[in-house]
């Protein structure tokens, strides 16, 4: 799914470039915003206690840099993981591929914001070192998989599992339906795009790229739900079990 400048037009590209530069700046604001209303207590102390030899102060010190040192981690390796995931390309022709996206997965695992900045960076690399899509098209396919794909379907698993009993199946279901939905929603995107460049008619281009990630989604979503049963039993941490924690296993 990866586009590359060929297949958009300069007017297309320059569009999606500026909407992508302003989500990530966007999503940086919030994430860190987010982080810091997570430790009041310790940043309280650090301002108000001066380093007097207890080693009050250097404790908040090491606390904070864990929790940083952490998230970062966390980030670095489910970005791995989705760097990884994509790899795996599957021709459709005329120029583009399929292939898995990872942005539900991330996003369950992460928090969608989180999911999000780690898409930029795996696209970025792609990019800029692999030539795995356009420098120019870049801007397109973090929206198309950044937002739609991971933003877009985290939305739609909470929409899903709002009303649906809270239980695992529920809970599981619920990802591999929008695991499946990520992918075709950004692969319609991505035809629409391409479309409006010009390049090809969305009526060549919005079946071949629809049917071929319908299929492509059934393995998003029965990898996601693999990967995230897995890193539940093993206990890594995932950020939608904690906020769905107490709904989520209410029934059981």
């Amino acid at each position: 799914m990866h586009l590359p400048d060929e297949f958009l037009s300069s007017g297309t590209a320059s569009g999606f470039a500026g909407v992508a530069a302003l989500a990530v700046g966007l999503a940086v604001q919030k994430v860190r915003s987010a982080f810091l209303k997570k430790i009041p207590v310790l940043k309280a102390r650090l301002a108000t206690f001066p380093d007097t030899g207890s080693g009050q102060r250097m404790d908040s010190e090491n606390r904070l840099s864990k929790l940083g040192r952490e998230k970062i981690w966390r980030m670095s390796a489910v970005g791995a993981l989705v760097f990884s995931v994509q790899m795996v390309n599957f021709p459709i022709g005329d120029g583009t591929s399929g292939h898995l996206l990872g942005g539900v997965l991330a996003a369950l695992i992460l928090g969608p914001l989180e999911a999000f900045l780690v898409m930029v960076v795996v696209l970025s690399t792609q990019a800029l070192v692999f030539s795995d899509g356009g420098i120019l098209a870049l801007g397109a396919n973090i929206f198309n998989m950044g937002i739609v794909g991971a933003i877009g379907g985290y939305s739609y698993f909470r929409f899903l599992v709002k009303d649906s009993g809270n239980t695992k199946k529920n809970f599981w279901s619920g990802a591999f339906v929008a695991a499946w939905f990520s992918v075709v929603f950004a692969a319609i995107a991505a035809s629409f795009e391409i479309a409006w460049s010009g390049t090809k008619p969305i009526a060549t281009v919005l079946p071949a790229m629809t049917l071929t990630h319908m299929l492509i989604g059934l393995s998003e979503g029965v990898i996601t739900v693999m990967m995230l049963v897995l890193l539940h039993r093993k206990k890594f941490p995932l950020e939608i079990l904690r906020k769905e924690k107490e709904k989520v296993y209410a029934n059981e």
